[in-house]
C-alpha cells in the first residue's frame, strides 16, 4: 500500500514509537502501547514533536499478557509488533492474546519473532540472563567477549589492512544506534525466546489466520518476519 488513511493500526510493544509515528504519516488511526513507561513517554514525545493533540493517535501504557487489557482495545485493520513479544517472558500466550486485536475478514497480522537456532538460542540464553543479573561493574565482562564473537571479522579485517577503528565497521550499522547500544540492546534482551517458522504458521492458522508473507533469516540470529490474514473469528 501506498496509504494507510483510513485504517486503523495499532503497534503493540511501542517502543521508540518510530513505527507508530511511520503509520501515522501513512494516513492510519494509530495505537501505541508498551509495557515500559520509558518506551511510552518517548513514543509521547515523538507524537508531541510530530502530531501534537492529535485525536487520531492514542498512546498509554499497557501489556500483552493483559487479557482484559488487550481485550479492551477493540480490533484493527492491521496489528503490528516487531520484536516484542518473545521479550514478554511467556510469548506464545503474548501471540495468542494479540490475535484477538486483528479484525475478521482481512485484518492483518504483523509480527517478527526470534528465529530458533536450536543449541545456539539456548546459549544466548544464558548468557542474557547472566548479564542482566550481573551487578554493573561485571557487565563489560560480558559484553566484551560478546562484541568480539559478533564482530570479530571486521575487526580482524581492519587490523590485517592497518585501518583505523572507525573503519573497521564501515558497512554501517542500519539500526540507528552507535555499535556499543546495539551490543548492549542484544545481550541485555532478556527475557528470550525463539520460535521455529512453521511453527509460528502452524500457531496462527489454526486460529482462523492465513499466512501471507514470511521473510525467514536463515540460521542466524535475527527475526524472521511474519504477515498473517484472520479470515474468520476465533
Amino acid at each position: 500500500m501506498d496509504s494507510l488513511a483510513g485504517k486503523s493500526f495499532i503497534d503493540v510493544g511501542s517502543g521508540s514509537g518510530l513505527f507508530s509515528l511511520a503509520a501515522r504519516r501513512l494516513g492510519a488511526m494509530v495505537h501505541s502501547f508498551d509495557y515500559d513507561p520509558v518506551s511510552v513517554a518517548c513514543t509521547c514525545e515523538l507524537r508531541r514533536r510530530y502530531f501534537p493533540k492529535d485525536p487520531s493517535w492514542v498512546v498509554e501504557q499497557g501489556s500483552a499478557l493483559d487479557q482484559s487489557y488487550v481485550q479492551s482495545l477493540g480490533q484493527f485493520d492491521i496489528v503490528y509488533s516487531f520484536g516484542v513479544l518473545h521479550h514478554t517472558g511467556d510469548m506464545w500466550s503474548a501471540l495468542d492474546l494479540v490475535a484477538y486485536l486483528v479484525k475478521p475478514d482481512g485484518g492483518k497480522l504483523f509480527v517478527a519473532l526470534y528465529n530458533d537456532q536450536g543449541g545456539a538460542s539456548r546459549r544466548w540464553k544464558l548468557v542474557k540472563k547472566a548479564y542482566c543479573r550481573s551487578p554493573l561493574l561485571l557487565k563489560p565482562l560480558i559484553l566484551i567477549p560478546v562484541g568480539f564473537k559478533l564482530w570479530w571479522r571486521p575487526i580482524l579485517s581492519g587490523v590485517i589492512r592497518i585501518q583505523p577503528i572507525h573503519k573497521w565497521f564501515d558497512d554501517g550499522n542500519p539500526r540507528g544506534m552507535s555499535l556499543w547500544h546495539d551490543l548492549i540492546d542484544w545481550v541485555g534482551g532478556y527475557p528470550f525466546e525463539v520460535a521455529k517458522p512453521g511453527d509460528v504458521c502452524d500457531f496462527y492458522i489454526k486460529r482462523g489466520f492465513t499466512l501471507r508473507k514470511l521473510r525467514t533469516v536463515g540460521g542466524s540470529l535475527a527475526n524472521n518476519e511474519f504477515v498473517f490474514e484472520r479470515y474468520r473469528d476465533l
